[in-house]
């Protein structure tokens, strides 16, 4: 019962931030471009923090705790290390992505991201620096992200304009307008 518990903890609260960045993309599709960019952006942000937080553990490769000491839910097999843990940095990647979003949701993203670092060293598979450590790995990767926003929401404006992926990026055109004056006669 506790291991199930303990697991559903684990990897509940990233659905739950999987879900929130669903909605935020959602509710953003109504606003301006660069909303909707951010929108998408974060979820795309949170991804590459997860690439990124791979490349590390292979190359570091520690141990998780549970090998040697016991741990509340299943170990890992071998070869899945511990330095950093993906749950924190995807956990703390969302967080941010979701601030972008307004600072309720990214204080939402925060107290989930906490819960979800928190419960990876609780349930035994991770070191309090492995979860530290990805969290501030999620958090810089998506903050170095954002520096392409620009970009994006250039992109998303024209797609808005011209009717393009309509479903994505909402059906507003954030472009400027010229109304020119009807000719009588």
């Amino acid at each position: 019962m506790i291991e199930f518990f303990a697991t559903a903890v684990t990897d509940g609260v990233i659905l739950v931030l999987g879900a929130l960045l669903l909605v935020a993309w959602w509710r953003a599709r109504t606003n301006d471009a660069a909303a909707v960019a951010r929108a998408l952006l974060g979820p795309a942000a949170v991804v590459v923090a997860y690439l990124v937080s791979e490349v590390v553990k292979v190359l570091w490769r520690q141990d998780r705790p549970c090998r040697t000491a016991p741990s509340l839910i299943e170990c890992p097999e071998v070869g899945d290390w511990s330095f950093p843990s993906n749950h924190a940095t995807v956990a703390a990647a969302a967080a941010v992505a979701l601030l972008w979003s307004g600072w309720r949701w990214g204080a939402a993203g925060a107290v989930l991201a906490v819960v979800a670092a928190s419960s990876r060293v609780l349930v035994g598979v991770h070191h309090v620096h492995d979860v530290v450590a990805g969290m501030a790995l999620g958090a810089a990767v998506v903050a170095t992200v954002s520096l392409l926003l620009g970009g994006v929401t250039t992109g998303v404006a024209r797609a808005r304009c011209r009717g393009r992926a309509a479903f994505v990026v909402g059906r507003v055109c954030d472009a400027p307008t010229v109304t020119l004056p009807r000719v009588r006669g």
